[in-house]
């Protein structure tokens, strides 16, 4: 299989997720209008990905007039949770412009608490790291409907303080209330596309797809 067609199925297994996971339980309300807005940028990068590619695929996405969101995946990177966290503070210092936040495969369900559930619901099919550019926090400040959609933007853009903890809080405690009571449900979706993700990877060729 070529770059294109292995490339063209991790973007299809990664917009299972999106839809059928971050839309459809409504995880991040402005996603999907992101999406059909062709705001949300992603980019592939193989093997064990340097700091310099992160950055480079990060950048290039990034600059895009469009881009509201970049996700930038690494589907044949085996790495822990914390190593890939690591990864991610050395990209924002990188890229200071714009809030990180890591997604992560094998990311541990814990209801304790709304913060400590962030992670599990950042579960997606490969390591990836998504950005978002602080210039849009500040362009949506002050619009009538611009609240919601900052606050959403940097929970998920991984800013450590946004200005209105309010609606953050909201928006955990939403989450939480109803992982809470549908954790089964939504861990079997994740499981459903992780399955998808194995034999697909398989199939092209796509290396480190059976992951343990």
């Amino acid at each position: 299989m070529s770059v294109t067609d292995r490339r063209a199925v991790v973007i299809r297994i990664f917009e299972r997720y999106l839809v059928e996971v971050v839309e459809r339980y409504d995880l991040c309300p402005w996603a999907r209008g992101a999406r059909e807005g062709g705001e949300v940028a992603v980019e592939v990068v193989w093997g064990t990905p340097s700091l310099d590619a992160w950055v480079s695929a990060a950048e290039e996405l990034l600059a895009r007039p469009a881009t509201r969101v970049a996700m930038v995946i690494a589907p044949e990177l085996v790495i822990t949770p914390s190593d890939l966290h690591a990864v991610r503070g050395n990209v924002a210092l990188r890229i200071p412009t714009a809030g990180v936040a890591e997604f992560h495969p094998e990311a541990r369900l814990d209801l304790s608490t709304p913060p400590k559930l962030v992670p599990f619901v950042r579960r997606s099919p490969d390591p990836l790291l998504q950005l978002v550019p602080l210039a849009l926090l500040d362009q949506v400040r002050g619009a009538p409907s611009a609240a919601s959609l900052q606050q959403q933007a940097q929970i998920l853009g991984g800013v450590a303080a946004p200005p209105k903890l309010d609606v953050a809080a909201r928006i955990a405690r939403a989450n939480h209330s109803m992982l809470t009571e549908m954790h089964g449900d939504f861990t079997r979706v994740l499981q459903a596309i992780r399955e998808d993700r194995d034999t697909s990877y398989a199939r092209v060729g796509i290396s480190a797809s059976l992951r343990p």
